[in-house]
């Protein structure tokens, strides 16, 4: 079962970091985030990705290419008979990315219809290349053979960034609450999809969660399952000073691995 990974958004939101580099390369502790979602699944088992990439997706192609380099020892042998050996394994031998050019203003929909060839099975998994999660996918997966219809969606409840202010018809402020969690359930991203899903998908100005999303509700194909652990998806420099710094104090609750 392939994990398809939407790469190719502008991060226009965190623009301190992604101004020269796409999110997904934006670094949590020393490793970019997209590295930390694609451990979660391979923890699962789940260790053949489709990449999808966008802006300044040369850079992520860059970074797999030089994987092996850049993550082991090697001995070089230098001349007509160059070589390379690299002399330790990492913790992603048996991983399989295929990285593919999307487009550089695709929208959702159409970044996932793209990549329709590279997805051979009848189910496969989608999500976000900014959001972590300590999610069981097994959990998920079962759930989502459990119910038969074509698509899953992961949701979370999630916690407002304003403080709740309650005022009474006088002005008098009756109660404060600073970021409470509210009532509503939102998409969390990690998706299972059925591969009829791509028949809901058009052009590259296709955005997966309007049309699509709105059509399968209505045709009763879309169900939820409901994660209720750590979610947090990274749009702000404040979010990625936050995933660092809980990283480096080793409590980081998607570190399943």
């Amino acid at each position: 079962m392939k994990v398809v990974v939407l790469c190719g958004g502008l991060g226009t939101r965190l623009r301190e970091e992604t101004e020269f580099r796409p999110k997904p390369m934006v670094d949590i502790g020393g490793r970019p985030i997209l590295w930390h979602i694609m451990k979660l699944y391979a923890h699962s088992g789940y260790r053949e990705f489709v990449l999808c990439l966008g802006y300044r997706g040369n850079m992520i192609k860059e970074y797999f290419l030089n994987y092996e380099a850049m993550n082991s020892d090697f001995t070089i042998s230098l001349g007509r008979d160059s070589r390379v050996e690299h002399n330790n394994v990492h913790g992603e031998q048996d991983f399989k990315v295929t990285l593919a050019d999307t487009g550089p203003s695709t929208m959702t929909g159409g970044r996932v219809k793209r990549v329709e060839k590279y997805i051979d099975g009848d189910t496969f998994l989608m999500t976000y290349g900014d959001g972590l999660s300590d999610i069981d996918i097994e959990h998920l997966i079962q759930f989502h053979k459990r119910h038969g219809k074509l698509a899953t969606v992961t949701t979370v409840v999630p916690t407002s960034r304003f403080g709740i202010v309650d005022i009474n018809n006088d002005g008098r402020v009756l109660q404060f609450v600073e970021k409470p969690r509210t009532e509503s359930r939102v998409s969390a991203g990690f998706f299972v999809f059925q591969r009829d899903i791509f028949k809901y998908l058009g052009s590259d100005d296709c955005i997966l969660e309007r049309e699509p999303m709105e059509r399968l509700a209505a045709e009763g194909e879309l169900m939820a399952y409901e994660h209720n652990g750590f979610f947090y998806a990274m749009d702000t420099y404040r979010e990625y000073e936050y995933l660092n710094d809980i990283w480096n104090k080793n409590q980081a609750p998607w570190k399943v691995w």
